[in-house]
């Protein structure tokens, strides 16, 4: 699996009712695309959640790197570049992701872990599966997934929640303005 992720900052100024319109708009594009479990319309809304600018961003979790290819190949990136330009793809190879008990997708949380560099490896990646099994257990939690970055060694854990964000260290919080979830329910269950 991979997961994939990138964002545009957007002028403090822009109308964030655009993107809302946009992803209702092109949410259901993506209901019964193949080999994809989730893909999130996800924003960052300055002065809100912690956001201290607008940013619009997307968030998939693919089934294969074939098909992750295929969304290149196929020409479905072009609708990002023809609107915001050529961003960064942020791509981790996932070491576990999961099913929640919630339903109701509101927020991603996002949290880059470092791995420090005396660590053991097998146990660190043990640890942080573990902790990602941990959390799709957790109350409102729709789907937990870890991904790694083997060239900064770093961990990705995402979470999608049903839960709004609170006091508890979450990681970056995104608001969900659609989740299409073609294949999500057959990832399996924490």
């Amino acid at each position: 699996m991979i997961l994939a992720h990138y964002g545009h900052r957007l002028p403090a100024t822009y109308d964030v009712g655009l993107i809302r319109a946009r992803a209702a708009e092109r949410g259901v594009l993506w209901a019964a695309v193949p080999e994809l479990y989730f893909k999130g319309f996800l924003l960052r809304e300055r002065g809100r959640y912690g956001a201290i600018a607008n940013n619009y961003s997307s968030l998939y979790l693919w089934r294969q790197d074939e098909a992750f290819r295929d969304f290149l190949l196929a020409g479905r990136y072009r609708v990002v570049t023809d609107s915001f330009g050529r961003a960064d793809i942020a791509t981790r190879f996932v070491l576990d992701a999961r099913r929640g008990e919630a339903a109701e997708a509101r927020f991603v949380f996002k949290h880059e872990i470092d791995i420090p560099l005396d660590a053991d490896l097998e146990a660190a990646f043990a640890a942080e599966v573990e902790a990602s099994r941990q959390a799709a257990r957790e109350p409102g939690t729709v789907v937990a997934a870890v991904g790694i970055d083997t060239q900064a060694w770093r961990f990705t854990r995402i979470i999608i929640s049903a839960n709004a964000p609170d006091e508890r260290e979450q990681g970056t919080a995104y608001e969900i303005l659609h989740l299409a979830r073609p294949l999500l329910d057959t990832l399996p269950k924490a």
